[in-house]
């Protein structure tokens, strides 16, 4: 009796989408990288909007095989400096106000030191650092995607996801009601979020633009751009749809960050027409929104900007409700105090949401600027170093000419700039997310 013909195989098509998922993580892989390491980072900054649990998971494979095999870690000034920081913060949790807190609070700076350092061999060349970016850009999609739908289509959470290991807290409405949040559980977080990716977004969106101008016009080869008009059009329309998200966040910060941003990423090339443009639309919102504006010409730029703009930007909604204690300048000229009477090492991690309230009746987790934060928390020395620091990468690169360079070279450096002015009027970096995907802008500075 013969036997029976074997049944046909279906593993090379089981195998092909994990086949070319290995070979598209494997590309783009700088020297100095582990390969299963630079697959472990890209997958991170993919989940990290997502998930801070599976993207900390990866990012951390990749942090520990990053640190391998390399120079001395003090080598590099950048680290020396960050160690003598880490070395005052520990210091001062010895007397700080804050008790446990102080301790428990490094968590959201001695870790990222390492990271800085480990993340490097990731971002060490313009190809690896674009992919990353791409990465970035590919884990907003869920955001954007979930924003709208909870604003549009009344999408509530939560949702769970690979057997509960990835939950989504979606609230109907937003949160604040009204207010666009998808993943993150504030408005203002979501908002930043959405800011540092506006300028990758629009790299990609530029990008594409002008491979397709090149496709069309013969002088590149339709192998080294497929996809054609199709990945234009896909572009475009992530670009709308992150415009609409940040719009929708009501967060003057981020409304700020897509002005910031696109003469940055667009080039110098750009600047003879699109600085006068930003310059026409930033005064048409200035007359429409201060006050004090003469009718005559206040009335005019009103019409053309629509009033949820406007009234959001000179926040008359809120002028009758908000205490003194509530606000910003209340809160800077606390924290200037306490600095004062604490200026070396400062209160402890989380003190100013203890002393604030007692000093003023007002509960606030942070005075939102990190420079005061960071002093009122660490002490002077402290703020100056990290302060120092990224101020000096960020003139670091634009002296070395990244203005001039590939466009998400010019994205990377805008990316990192626009999370930094955030930081001027709030504490983003609270959220772990932001505060990783801020690491790794900083790691990659330092390698451009």
């Amino acid at each position: 009796m013969s036997a029976a013909p074997p049944e046909p195989s279906i593993a090379p098509e089981r195998q092909a989408l994990p086949a070319r998922l290995r070979t598209l993580l494997d590309s783009a892989r700088p020297e100095p990288a582990n390969p299963l390491a630079w697959r472990c980072f890209q997958l991170g900054a993919f989940f990290l909007a997502s998930s801070a649990l599976v993207a900390g998971v990866l990012l951390f494979v990749a942090l520990v095989l990053g640190s391998r095999q390399r120079q001395p870690w003090w080598r590099d000034r950048a680290n020396g400096a960050l160690a003598i920081a880490a070395a005052l913060m520990l210091l001062g949790c010895l007397g700080a106000s804050s008790g446990l807190l102080a301790w428990v609070g490094l968590g959201n700076w001695l870790p990222f030191f390492w990271a800085f350092w480990g993340f490097q061999p990731y971002l060490v060349t313009p190809a690896a650092r674009r992919r990353v970016a791409m990465a970035l850009v590919a884990g907003t999609v869920p955001v954007i995607v979930t924003g709208l739908g909870q604003l549009w289509w009344g999408w509530s959470g939560p949702w769970q996801i690979l057997g509960g290991l990835i939950v989504w807290w979606i609230k109907p409405g937003g949160n604040p009601e009204g207010r666009l949040s998808g993943l993150f559980d504030y408005a203002n977080i979501t908002a930043a979020w959405l800011a540092l990716s506006w300028p990758l977004v629009l790299a990609a969106l530029l990008e594409r633009a002008r491979r397709w101008r090149q496709r069309r016009s013969g002088t590149a080869a339709p192998a080294d751009h497929p996809g054609g008009l199709a990945l234009l059009l896909l572009a475009l329309g992530l670009a709308v749809a992150q415009v609409a998200a940040l719009y929708l966040t009501d967060s003057r910060n981020a409304w700020g960050a897509l002005v910031l941003a696109a003469p940055i990423v667009a080039g110098p090339i750009s600047w003879p027409w699109l600085l006068p443009l930003l310059a026409l639309v930033l005064v048409t919102l200035a007359l429409a929104s201060l006050p004090g504006v003469p009718a005559l010409l206040q009335a005019p730029a009103r019409a053309l900007v629509p009033e949820a703009i406007w009234a959001r930007l000179n926040d008359m909604k809120f002028a009758g409700e908000r205490n003194l204690a509530s606000t910003r300048l209340s809160q800077w000229g606390v924290a200037l105090g306490l600095i004062a009477e604490r200026p070396w090492l400062g209160w402890g991690a989380a003190a100013f949401s203890v002393i604030y309230p007692l000093r003023t009746g007002q509960w606030h987790g942070h005075p939102h600027n990190v420079v005061i934060d960071l002093a009122v928390s660490h002490g002077l020395p402290v703020a100056a170093i990290v302060v120092g620091l990224v101020l000096w990468l960020l003139i670091r690169a634009a002296r070395r000419g990244i203005a001039r360079a590939a466009v998400f070279e010019r994205a990377w450096w805008a990316a990192a700039l626009v999370l930094v002015a955030l930081h001027a009027t709030d504490i983003p970096m609270y959220d772990s997310r932001i505060n990783i995907a801020g690491w790794i802008l900083l790691a990659g500075l330092r390698c451009y």
